[in-house]
């Protein structure tokens, strides 16, 4: 007994030897020094455009017409707001209201780059208009912010890109490596009418490009527990999209009348078995990739279950599966998002409809979550309905290792030198899923800090972004065209 004792404290000691070892060599990285830049921007110059900007209600609706009125002023206030853009650069207006612009480089042998952003925002929740600090279409400058619908998602975006353009032209700045830009008009919808024309256009006209650059993940502050620095998370790839119909039947008849079991309440059951059974993750890949770069900045403690994922993987991943940033990072998700059942209060339905959508993560294939929804619904009663034209799988992972990634984090640093910065994957869906069809590489990040309290305003209440945002983003867009047009 007393051996046995000894060889459990032996063993002990040497797991925490271990454990103590990993955790004080998981630290960050060396990184080569890098020159800070000075880029000087007129930032009354930047907001006020910006808030011109947001009065266009460029509203992309899922079943209505755009209203042609706004988007071609939109068009039309570009021309004026960016005058010396228009001189020297070529612009083409593709699918309607897409623009598509050529830089061209003085040596036009070269593949050319793509940076691409949208101006079309999502319509603000009918009723909603008075919780709104200002109201979502007058622009409102207040409190060192931009006040908006479409302030952060995208039109901030189209704006410092124009804007740092202009930066450039004006400083006679050419690029020898040809640059685009695309500021599509639909990405809300599904940019089948406006990035769809563009790899058209690109197809027909030979066009490939070397990378391509489009919304994405942003400059995180405070959004990882413990760690203080700016996260900026390029992602390299973004998940696919699935939406199922769950239908549960039953028999109909008179609501005075229920029997046991109602096709509502079947589907009730199986909506609650859904959300009780995700879809297996875990902490790998990109994921994998992401978490190591950012645990070696936080305290003691986590970074010690980081560092020893040997012992704690499970742990870990039990914690990032509650927060709902975290948790879809690491799994495909699983979202109820429409139910349907009877036309009348008094009338059982003999069929009741649960819309489900599943964001993709690139381990997981489509046939896999129907596999998997089919064998937490197995019954008699349920069936799972697969849309015609299926789902969208995860798109391709890009290189970490090439031109475009290494340009967009050397401008970042140029910028920001203590920012963090670290490959992941895109929660939601982009352009980048028509722009990814015509570039060797595709990324998806915008040069500006977000924190917990702006994620509630993307397509919700109070959308803004501040004019230090509009700044930064304005210098790191210049040094990534600088930077990405060399040879």
């Amino acid at each position: 007994m007393k051996r046995f004792f000894l060889l459990a404290l032996f063993a002990a000691l040497c797991v925490s030897a271990i454990v103590l070892f990993n955790t004080l060599m998981h630290r960050p990285g060396e990184h080569n020094p890098i020159k800070e830049v000075v880029v000087a921007v007129d930032e009354d110059k930047i907001s006020r455009h910006m808030a011109q900007a947001i009065q266009f209600q460029t509203v992309s609706h899922q079943s209505q017409p755009l209203d042609s009125s706004q988007f071609e002023g939109f068009i039309n206030w570009t021309k004026q707001a960016y005058p010396v853009v228009y001189a020297q650069l070529e612009v083409r207006r593709l699918g309607a209201y897409t623009l598509l612009l050529k830089w061209k480089g003085s040596e036009p042998q070269l593949q050319p780059i793509l940076l691409t952003a949208h101006y079309d925002v999502v319509p603000v929740i009918p009723g909603s208009e008075n919780l709104w600090r200002y109201p979502p279409f007058a622009g409102a400058i207040a409190d060192g912010a931009v006040w908006g619908r479409g302030a952060l998602d995208d039109k901030s975006a189209v704006v410092s890109m124009l804007e740092a353009a202009t930066l450039l032209l004006e400083q006679g700045y050419q690029p020898q490596r040809s640059v685009y830009f695309s500021f599509g008009h639909d990405e809300e919808v599904g940019g089948m009418a406006g990035a769809g024309s563009v790899v058209d256009y690109a197809r027909a006209q030979g066009l490939n490009f070397l990378w391509s650059l489009d919304e994405g993940s942003f400059l995180l502050e405070n959004m990882i527990p413990g760690v203080e620095q700016l996260l900026g998370i390029i992602n390299v790839a973004e998940k696919g999209s699935l939406t199922l119909q769950i239908v549960a039947k039953a028999a109909g008849g008179h609501s005075s009348m229920p029997p046991t079991s109602t096709a509502v309440g079947i589907l009730a059951q199986a909506i609650s078995a859904l959300e009780a059974t995700p879809v297996p993750g875990g902490l790998e890949g990109l994921a994998a990739q992401m978490f190591d770069t950012a645990s070696r900045y936080m305290p003691f403690g986590p970074r010690l279950l980081f560092a020893n994922q040997w012992l704690f993987k499970g742990l870990i991943e039990d914690n990032l599966s509650q927060s709902t940033f975290m948790n879809a990072m690491i799994r495909t998700t699983t979202a109820p998002t429409m139910l349907s059942a009877s036309s009348k209060v008094n009338v059982l339905p003999i069929e009741a409809v649960a819309t489900v959508n599943f964001r993709l993560h690139p381990r997981d294939s489509v046939e896999d979550i129907v596999a998997h929804v089919n064998s937490v619904l197995a019954s008699e009663q349920v069936e799972v309905r697969v849309p015609a034209g299926g789902g969208r799988a995860a798109s391709v992972i890009s290189a970490t290792d090439g031109p475009g990634y290494l340009h967009i984090s050397q401008s970042v640093r140029e910028i920001k030198p203590s920012a963090v910065l670290t490959p992941g994957v895109m929660i939601a869906a982009s352009d980048t899923r028509h722009y990814g069809k015509i570039a060797d590489n595709s990324y998806r990040f915008n040069p500006m800090v977000v924190s917990q309290r702006d994620i509630a305003t993307f397509h919700g209440t109070n959308e803004r972004i501040t004019i230090a945002n509009l700044v930064l983003a304005t210098q790191i867009y210049s040094r990534i065209i600088e930077n990405g047009a060399k040879p």
